[in-house]
């Protein structure tokens, strides 16, 4: 009696973990929308990751070299042959090849895992930069067994008929190869700037859970960058760079019907850091009317720079955000609150300027030509 007893106890022992296995299994199965159709893109029979960004303010070299950092040092991290192997800055382009390991479960017991292959490029251009990854092959059981993306993770061999469920024999391959590309796009979003990207990615929403898609097949990244920079033109010179701060100088008291304890400063003489994000709000304001405003606040962030060798505050409003009276105004304000005051330390009187519709559910981007500068 004692060792069936014992033997039971063994068997529950080993049962116990397969079972709450088997319902995270059925947990993730629950929820595959971020990996089905559409999550593996191809291009003429091949799979192509494709991601854009979106880097409003930002000269070519800039993205180039920032890209360029990123990219070797995250390939120097797999300690093997990745690397880095061919570069031309004045085409904006980066190549590098890849391996490193995917692991599909982990335990005391059993490592299950795959090397993966692969090749990353990027090309870049003024304000904005495309990442790809091809080439995708996978080397598992030490080698033993050889395949490639085009015969393993795609639509027609890793869903169903209808579309609507993973493959359960390929399943673990197609998310981990897109969780895999996903995490390359938010570091190289990161790189550039995106100080909310990964955050934003990993958040959760348990109680209201919505069809989930890929970072890489979601449409461009738009990217607030950390630091002010200078647009210019092509025929201004490929040598565009980062534009420093310019100390604050002394400033002209405004007439006090105006806007009573605030200083004006010349545009053009606003230091870089008197807007951080991060470190307060934005909120833009269209009308000068007290009681006929609309106020709100840029919800995706903003920041300073320059185009066309004017001053100009880039200011970004999240997917879900009514935007119809800033497609209507022509002038504006806008406040920086930094975070628990409820005065502004900064507020712009801008111009709008011309600028790009966004794809569907990315952040609008505004531009507006900074007139008058105001501060605390």
């Amino acid at each position: 009696m004692k060792n069936l007893t014992h033997l039971l106890f063994v068997l529950l022992c080993i049962c116990l973990p397969v079972a709450v296995h088997a319902q995270k299994d059925k947990d993730k199965d629950d929820d595959d929308s971020k990996y089905l159709a559409g999550a593996v893109p191809e291009v003429d029979g091949k799979v192509v990751f494709t991601k854009e960004f979106s880097i409003p303010g930002m000269s070519q070299e800039e993205i180039f070299n920032r890209m360029q950092k990123w990219m070797e040092a995250r390939l120097k991290k797999n300690e093997n042959n990745s690397r880095v192997v061919y570069t031309n800055p004045e085409e904006g382009q980066i190549v590098g090849t890849g391996e490193e390991w995917i692991v599909f479960s982990s335990s005391a017991l059993s490592l299950d895992r795959t090397k993966i292959l692969y090749q990353l490029s990027v090309v870049c251009a003024p304000e904005k930069c495309t990442m790809e990854v091809e080439k995708i092959r996978f080397n598992y059981r030490e080698g033993k067994e050889k395949y490639t993306a085009e015969e393993w993770i795609v639509d027609k061999y890793a869903l169903n008929k209808a579309q609507t469920k993973l493959v359960r024999g390929l399943a673990k391959w197609r998310r981990k190869t897109v969780n895999f590309v996903d995490d390359l796009a938010l570091g190289a979003a990161e790189a550039l700037s995106a100080s909310t990207a990964k955050k934003a990615a990993e958040t959760e929403q348990p109680e209201a859970k919505k069809e989930e898609k890929s970072a890489v097949s979601s449409g461009p990244i738009v990217i607030t960058p950390k630091a002010e920079v200078e647009v210019k033109t092509p025929a201004e010179t490929a040598k565009a760079t980062v534009v420093p701060a310019t100390p604050l100088t002394p400033a002209t008291p405004v007439a006090s019907g105006t806007m009573p304890g605030y200083k004006e400063v010349a545009p053009d003489q606003l230091p870089t850091n008197a807007i951080q994000m991060g470190a307060g709000k934005l909120v833009l304001v269209i009308g000068t009317d007290a009681f006929n405003m609309t106020m709100m606040t840029a919800n995706a962030g903003g920041s300073l720079g320059k185009s066309s060798g004017k001053p100009v505050i880039f200011s970004f409003l999240s997917p879900d955000q009514p935007y119809e009276q800033m497609e209507a105004a022509e002038t504006y304000t806008v406040r920086f609150y930094p975070a628990n005051q409820t005065e502004p330390s900064v507020v712009l009187e801008c111009k709008k300027m011309p600028s790009q519709a966004p794809m569907e559910g990315q952040p609008r981007m505004y531009v507006g030509e900074i007139l008058k500068v105001f501060v605390k």
